[in-house]
């Protein structure tokens, strides 16, 4: 029998747990151990797409249990070379409002203690990260939005706290102040991890709360897991949309160098 493969990735985030209609579902092995749950495989456009819902089937695993290295390595098995990696966010912006997609571009860590590297010797690699999220796919994220005359944002911060609690009011204030866009609990280290093994990875953050509320305005209140969900459901359909016609337009060539992460980034 032979071996399932696919070229196109795609990790499902919180109230996001199918992708495929017509799909089989394999299990993954990994040096790692197991990741999240299944890879289901099927086919976009004539392109073999693995999906796999980054917090498991059943969403039993919070952000800081993840084993993001075992997820991103099963992908890497099966042959993809792009990830698409949707998350539910908050807003830390007023122009960034519910229902917008930001399609980001930068990171800011702020977890601590998750594995955040493949490579922990005896070779030492230090890859470069100054642009975490592919150009390439990027580009054809903002163009497929807008394309589906979504709410799009072309670039953005997400700020990437430990979970699994929300930010207090000062937490929330001050990633404001920084001029962060967006909040998220699961972006680091799965854009790293997706470099480490130079897979092109790119972000679609939907937004679903204003995180600790906005100052001064009583009727947008701090953020609820039930309220993630409730967003984030009501807005599936349009991320699907979006997804699908994503990897309807990624093209067999690359033009960027995620491919080439490795070289250069050991002693």
């Amino acid at each position: 029998m032979a071996e399932p493969t696919a070229e196109i990735g795609v990790f499902g985030g919180s109230g996001f747990y199918s992708l495929l209609d017509e799909c089989e579902e394999h299990e993954i092995e990994t040096p790692y151990g197991a990741p999240a749950g299944p890879v289901t495989i099927g086919k976009v456009a004539n392109r073999k797409v693995a999906f796999l819902p980054r917090h498991g089937p059943a969403h039993d695993l919070p952000p800081h249990m993840i084993n993001y290295r075992a997820n991103l390595w099963a992908m890497k098995e099966l042959g993809v070379k792009r990830i698409i990696g949707p998350c539910a966010t908050g807003s830390l912006q007023p122009d960034v409002q519910m229902g917008d997609f930001v399609i980001c571009d930068q990171f800011v860590d702020r977890t601590s203690g998750r594995i955040g590297t493949f490579y922990d010797g005896p070779i030492t690699t230090h890859i470069a990260c100054a642009e975490p999220y592919c150009p390439q796919v990027r580009k054809i994220a903002v163009e497929a939005g807008k394309g589906l005359t979504l709410p799009v944002h072309d670039g953005g911060t997400v700020v990437v706290i430990q979970g699994p609690r929300f930010s207090t009011k000062s937490e929330s204030k001050w990633f404001s102040a920084q001029g962060w866009e967006v909040i998220n609990m699961t972006q680091y280290p799965e854009v790293v991890l997706a470099r480490e093994l130079e897979m092109c990875y790119v972000n679609i953050s939907l937004i679903t709360d204003y995180d600790a509320g906005v100052e001064g305005d009583p009727e947008i209140k701090a953020v609820t897991h039930e309220d993630v969900i409730k967003a984030f459901q009501e807005n599936n359909e349009k991320l699907k949309k979006m997804i699908l016609r994503i990897i309807e337009n990624i093209p067999d060539t690359f033009e960027c160098d995620c491919q080439d992460a490795l070289k250069g980034a050991r002693f």
